[in-house]
């Protein structure tokens, strides 16, 4: 018989609102995940006082009300708002473009002067259709724009140059015509205090959960373990590949412990020339407002992924899509398993909508509306 009402695997945010969720219906539950601990890639570690986003940021911002009350049930949140900074060839920029970004770069002081400076530019360029990516940033914002601030940062991140990308990619690239250095357009932003690792935590609280244990080793040896699987590892590895493999961008981290109290001023600095190979520096401590006498930065960088690697951002083109549609008719015969999450639906999300993706789950499953 099942010892389990459910089998949740993996304890990142979806696995965890999910399982919590089911406890407080009276489900028994099991979360197992492979790595050696829970959060997902949300994950944080203390090192030296400070909370370490281990793969890489994650700020919260969200405008979905119920999310928002949601998550302050398990944290309380500080008003961290991201202001992040770009640098390029000595010269430093405000993100996202807006009005510092542009008295910095041209030396205008009003948005009429800004908004004329960039439909010359965009007029000089003379492109009618775009036809590849470069065509279409410099459509929307200029040659200096994309130059400096959209050009290597984009072919670092996706690892091809700008000529070679669809245009597709970039449908638009907003313009703020206001002195706003606030990146995010969401009511609601911030960082929970104490680390998301302990948000996690407080979601888990009463639910048995094993960390590094590899699902197929676990129902090979227990077949039956629970009535039903909540599945949020790839889609495709639960089928061994048989279809062929989704591809995705991965990322990789270099973490430095400084002896110095404040090394960038920022939580945030993204590195937009092509030549620099880390796409952005995090130093976490800013993230918490943070006073301890050392520092923690990790440069990120961007990488070409393999089977084993860690998945981070799918690669949704055509041929990917295509395949993950074969992956999921597959699925709807899996009767007792339902896949979730970023890796089991093949989609990027930022947090509050893998949340809100969550409260879906949670509704089609257990008949609780969040």
């Amino acid at each position: 018989m099942a010892r389990y009402d459910y089998l949740i695997v993996g304890a990142g945010l979806t696995g965890a609102i999910f399982a919590h969720e089911a406890r407080q219906q009276g489900k028994s539950c099991l979360v197992i995940d492979r790595r050696n601990h829970v959060g997902g890639n949300i994950y944080t570690e203390e090192i030296e006082g400070i909370n370490v986003h281990v793969y890489g940021a994650h700020i919260f911002h969200t405008s979905l009300q119920n999310v928002w009350e949601y998550v302050n049930l398990f944290a309380e949140f500080n008003n961290y708002v991201n202001s992040p900074i770009a640098y390029y060839k000595g010269e430093v920029y405000n993100m996202p473009f807006n009005m510092n970004t542009f008295a910095r770069m041209w030396g205008v002081v009003t948005p009429a002067e800004a908004k004329a400076k960039i439909a010359e530019q965009i007029a000089a360029e003379n492109i009618g259709e775009p036809q590849n990516l470069e065509e279409q940033a410099l459509s929307l914002v200029g040659r200096d724009i994309f130059e400096k601030l959209v050009k290597g940062y984009t072919e670092k991140q996706w690892g091809r140059d700008c000529k070679e990308l669809p245009a597709s990619i970039i449908k638009r690239l907003p313009c703020r015509f206001t002195y706003d250095n606030n990146y995010f357009n969401d009511r609601y932003q911030g960082i929970p205090m104490g680390g998301y690792t302990k948000m996690i935590e407080r979601m888990l609280e009463g639910v048995e959960v094993r960390c590094g244990v590899e699902y197929r080793d676990l129902v090979a040896e227990q077949p039956d373990i629970a009535e039903r699987t909540v599945y949020c590892g790839p889609i495709d590895g639960f089928y061994d590949y048989r279809l062929g493999t989704l591809e995705y961008r991965s990322l990789r981290f270099e973490s430095e412990t400084l002896d110095e109290e404040n090394h960038q001023g920022v939580a945030v600095v993204n590195y937009n020339e092509r030549e620099v190979p880390w796409t952005r520096i995090i130093e976490h401590k800013h993230f918490e407002f943070g006073s301890q006498p050392k520092t923690i930065i990790t440069r990120e960088y961007p990488a070409n992924w393999q089977p084993g690697d860690e998945p981070y951002y799918p690669i949704n083109d055509e041929r990917n899509s295509a395949l993950y549609e074969r992956y999921r008719e597959l699925a709807e015969n899996e009767g007792s398993v339902v896949f979730a999450g970023r890796l089991g639906g093949y989609k990027y999300y930022d947090m509050d909508k893998a949340i809100a993706a969550a409260f879906d789950l949670v509704k089609d499953e257990l008949g609780v509306q969040l």
